[in-house]
């Protein structure tokens, strides 16, 4: 297991002292002795920058660290990766609350994946601030590394195979239920789509299906897209598009992190979880553009694009969620290009009918510093998707709104869910930030993880 690099041993911590531009002169006044020194360096206390202030006998007497500016859970996680591996301990009375985000950005500042390569440096620790809630950090921070481990770790090594048995280990370790569908069983079982996209891969699709908690307990439902890897199919993608598709089983991560996270919280919750794992491959029984498949549902689709491929997984597994009609069901997917062209790779794009549940959770993801931004779900733009043989086409005949028009597609196939999310995610971090370290993300999860704990306990 991960260490979070927070400790309660306080021997030989070194203060770490917050400062800002405009409390510093105050904080040289109290020690004139260091003036000269901090003049010296520049240290301005500029958002982010820190500096070592010397004792007398040449060891390090404090740092100085002016918080980067924002949600407090990243007011100090770039020091993990920053500064020398030794202890420290933050030098300043904060809340329950404040404590708590710290200690957690501290923990994911700490995150390096080292699976294939021997780490440069080791991550300093910081002894536990006071009042921080350390089951909270553990658990959010727990969800958060096995979300970024998934999405990491290439795809010869991340196969459906490995991305079921990773759902299988969450689930035995909370001893849930589990049944899994593959290959043929899916066509047996009514996942076509499912079935249509893996199939001309070496290694079979699959549905993962695991269900948790006390029956009585509201439902809430889990959908992640679990693309392995996608060449774009017969629509082949060039090699600039392919050497991020390790990341398109995303969405399948951020579920499977949120679900350990929600597991450890014992929430009160009926949860299902639901994660189509294919691989988009490119065979002689791959998918061909124009072909029309019948989905779970009963309606055909027609496959404007191969490329497409994570909203047919995504239908048939929505289409089985809804037949429960759930108190709540999200479903998370690295869907469309469009999603970070209208909003950057920080900001996660929320699709959601529900304005109570969706200003709920954009409130509570700008709080805890992963930010999701409401997009409309604009039900005139379904002409878009209006197949020419089959009822529904996968892919747009219009290069605009592509983000709205997946979602619209996905819509299709929700109508007994009480509240619908769909996150459109990047998963990944293409350069590294205070405590998000470059690679992958997993973007949402604090955000529903928020949402969740407050909606459901």
């Amino acid at each position: 297991m991960r260490t979070l690099h927070l400790t309660d041993d306080v021997n030989d911590a070194v203060p770490i002292t917050p400062v800002t531009a405009t409390s510093l002169p105050s904080w040289m006044a109290a020690h004139p002795d260091h003036e000269r020194w901090l003049a010296a360096t520049g240290f301005h206390a500029d958002p982010g920058s820190f500096v070592f202030v010397p004792a007398h006998d040449g060891r390090v007497a404090w740092v100085l660290a002016a918080p980067h500016e924002g949600p407090a859970v990243w007011a100090f996680a770039a020091l993990p990766a920053s500064l020398p591996p030794a202890t420290y301990s933050l030098d300043q009375k904060l809340d329950a609350a404040a404590a708590t985000q710290i200690a957690l950005g501290w923990a994911l500042g700490s995150y390096a994946f080292t699976n294939y390569k021997r780490p440069k440096r080791l991550a300093a620790n910081l002894v536990w601030p006071a009042h921080a809630d350390r089951d909270e950090v553990a658990r959010i921070a727990r969800g958060v590394f096995l979300a970024r481990d998934l999405i990491n770790t290439p795809a010869d090594d991340m196969g459906p195979e490995a991305l079921v048995a990773a759902g299988e280990r969450v689930a035995e370790d909370a001893g849930a239920e589990v049944r899994v569908l593959r290959a043929n069983a899916l066509l047996e079982e009514n996942f076509p789509c499912v079935h249509a996209v893996g199939r001309a891969s070496s290694h079979a699709p699959a549905l993962f299906d695991m269900r948790w908690g006390e029956e009585s307990a509201p439902k809430v439902t889990l959908v992640g897209k679990g693309v392995c890897f996608d060449t774009g199919g017969l629509n082949l993608k060039p090699r600039e598009g392919m050497l991020e598709m390790k990341k398109d089983m995303g969405g399948a991560a951020v579920v499977l992190g949120l679900t350990q996270a929600l597991i450890d919280a014992d929430a009160s919750i009926r949860l299902r979880v639901l994660i189509p794992a294919v691989e988009n491959a490119v065979s002689g029984t791959a998918l061909h553009p124009r072909d029309i498949i019948r989905t779970r549902s009963g309606r055909t689709v027609e496959i404007g694009n191969t490329d497409a491929e994570g909203r047919l997984v995504l239908c048939d597994a929505l289409s089985e969620a809804d037949s429960e009609s759930p108190e709540l069901l999200i479903d998370c997917a690295t869907l469309t290009a469009a999603a970070k062209v209208a909003l950057g790779p920080e900001v996660q794009a929320l699709y959601c009918d529900d304005d109570v549940a969706a200003l709920a959770l954009q409130r509570l993801s700008i709080a805890a510093g992963d930010p999701l931004w409401r997009m409309p779900i604009w039900r005139p733009y379904r002409r878009m998707i209006e197949g020419r043989c089959a009822d529904l086409d996968n892919f747009p005949t219009s290069p605009f709104a592509g983000s709205i028009v997946a979602a619209l597609y996905l819509a299709e196939f929700v109508r007994a869910a009480r509240t619908w999310v769909h996150l459109d995610i990047m998963a990944s971090n293409p350069t590294a930030s205070p405590g998000r370290p470059e690679g992958g993300e997993a973007t949402g999860l604090r955000a529903l993880y928020a949402y969740l704990r407050e909606r459901f306990g």
